[in-house]
């Protein structure tokens, strides 16, 4: 694969959004299972080609270098490609399952959606990440307004307002940048004084808007209030895409703009730490599968984080090993908690009960996705968790203890919320025996011993699930490719060479 070939990246999801809004809705369906397909097959391809080739980049319309749209593949441009074009083909498949692909211009949306992403993942340009980000929410906002439950209306409002807030801030950062730099290619920005207080605030501005957007504490208030008023197809899509570009952006900005910048260990390390632990424990408070399961995407983005605060190539890599692990086991489970909701018509803890018994399959996939959020054995988790672990250990003083102490109490954390969640919804009497069902306490049908779930909805949670489990059982080759990723990171040479190369 070549440079050249790195738009098809973007244009092809754009093309298939555009034909899906003129043509049939099989059709137009079609496309939207073929989009994700190309983008998982290119994500996969770039990854074979890194293997020779650190970085490939293409100045699009062939403008002078550092003027040009700049879109740039390295390794973990070609990991981040990879795994959320299989997240999203998995999530399209539960949709066409449960019929949400139907809706007139859903597979529109998604299409743009996927370039919006593709577009963030490759872009060498700060200004450029932030239209393609403007790609991705245009259509994230009536995503919102046509699925999920009645909330959705008013908790769209707060998406919107938000995500334009933040968009404005973002925007405001940029123009700092390129006052203070006279650039906003990242490239470019890679040669600047990283010490100079107004290029870091300028900088700064701009990771406070992606901070915001990922959903770090204490700006995640939002979050778990908007997501789960959406369907747990658009949901898991969210969790696998918004929060991941914001976190990707994030990475790639403070490594290659800032350098690195240890100067921030310490705020990082701290800001990183409680997001862990606001998240893990958020849980316990919640009535709701999936707004349980918000709080636990906020408690991932700590742990992801935590490895660029500790800033080594074993915390880098241990936190994109990570990022790779949780995009599949959280949307597992909240793919997972959209088939209860399609059978049983509820994700409220109080309406659901004894469905351990009633769908032995379900319990399995959700039990072994749970475990991977705590990180036992077997699951992906376990890995990632020992890599921050091992990463922590590298650090000087009190911060080993700290960063230690931190990983054990929110787990812990995960423990206790994903107990109470199996609790609630797998444990107790069986769903058409228990009081919440048709008895007066909640609006919803009681439910007969015939109930069941169709196998085929739990389907696409499975298959995510069971990528999980096999980097469990053969985690080298994702360690090896996230460590070359953070070796990237921490040296941009190549990145700066393909860049600017005439």
């Amino acid at each position: 694969m070549t440079g050249s070939l790195l738009p098809l990246l973007v244009v092809v999801p754009l093309l298939g959004a555009a034909l899906g809004a003129l043509v049939p809705g099989a059709v137009a369906r079609a496309l939207l299972v073929l989009a994700p397909v190309v983008t998982t097959a290119g994500g996969a391809a770039l990854l074979v080609e890194h293997a020779q080739t650190p970085v490939l980049a293409h100045n699009v319309g062939g403008f002078v270098p550092g003027i040009a749209i700049p879109l740039v593949s390295d390794t973990f441009t070609a990991v981040m490609i990879t795994v959320t074009g299989f997240t999203t083909t998995a999530c399209i498949g539960f949709a066409l399952v449960t019929g949400e692909a139907r809706l007139r211009f859903f597979p529109t949306l998604v299409m743009m959606l996927s370039a919006g992403v593709n577009g963030a993942l490759l872009t060498g340009d700060v200004f450029n990440l932030f239209v393609f980000i403007e790609v991705m929410l245009l259509p994230s906002y009536a995503l919102i307004a046509m699925t999920g439950t009645w909330r959705r209306l008013g908790i769209g409002r707060l998406f919107v307002v938000v995500n334009l807030v933040t968009s404005t801030i973002l925007l405001i950062g940029v123009g700092l940048v390129y006052g203070v730099a006279g650039s906003v290619n990242m490239a470019v920005l890679s040669g600047v004084d990283a010490d100079d207080p107004r290029f870091q605030l300028a900088v700064g501005v701009v990771l406070l808007a992606l901070a915001v957007k990922a959903g770090v504490v204490p700006l995640h208030g939002w979050l778990p209030r908007a997501y789960p008023a959406t369907s747990a197809t658009v949901m898991a899509l969210f969790s696998a895409l918004h929060t991941k570009v914001a976190i990707y952006a994030i990475f790639r900005i403070h490594q290659t703009v800032l350098d690195g910048a240890t100067s921030w260990m310490v705020p990082l390390l701290v800001v990183f730490g409680v997001t862990m632990l606001v998240g893990a424990y958020g849980s316990l408070g919640e009535r709701m599968v999936r707004r349980s399961l918000a709080w636990q995407m906020i408690a991932g983005v700590g742990y992801i984080l935590i490895g660029l605060g500790v800033g080594t190539q074993l915390g880098l890599a241990a936190g994109l090993f990570y990022m790779v692990h949780h995009i599949l086991v959280m949307g597992s489970l909240l793919l997972s908690s959209g088939a209860i909701e399609r059978a049983y018509l509820t994700h409220q803890f109080l309406g659901l009960s004894g469905l351990m018994r009633r769908e032995p399959l379900l319990a399995v996939v959700v039990a072994l996705a749970m475990m991977s959020l705590v990180g036992f054995p077997p699951s992906s988790g376990f890995f990632g968790k020992v890599g921050i672990a091992r990463a922590a250990a590298d650090l000087e003083g009190a911060w080993i203890w700290l960063v230690l102490g931190v990983l054990v109490v929110a787990s812990i954390g995960t423990l206790l919320s994903m107990t109470k969640l199996w609790g609630d919804v797998f444990w107790g009497p069986p769903l058409e025996e228990s009081p919440s069902r048709g008895k007066g306490h909640t609006d919803l049908p009681p439910v007969d011993a015939e109930t069941r779930m169709q196998k085929r909805s739990l389907a696409p949670a499975g298959a995510l699930l069971l990528v999980s489990l096999a980097i469990f059982v053969v985690p080298g080759p994702l360690w090896e490719l996230c460590l070359q990723a953070a070796e990237g990171l921490l040296d941009v040479t190549a990145y700066v060479e393909a860049v600017t190369a005439p």
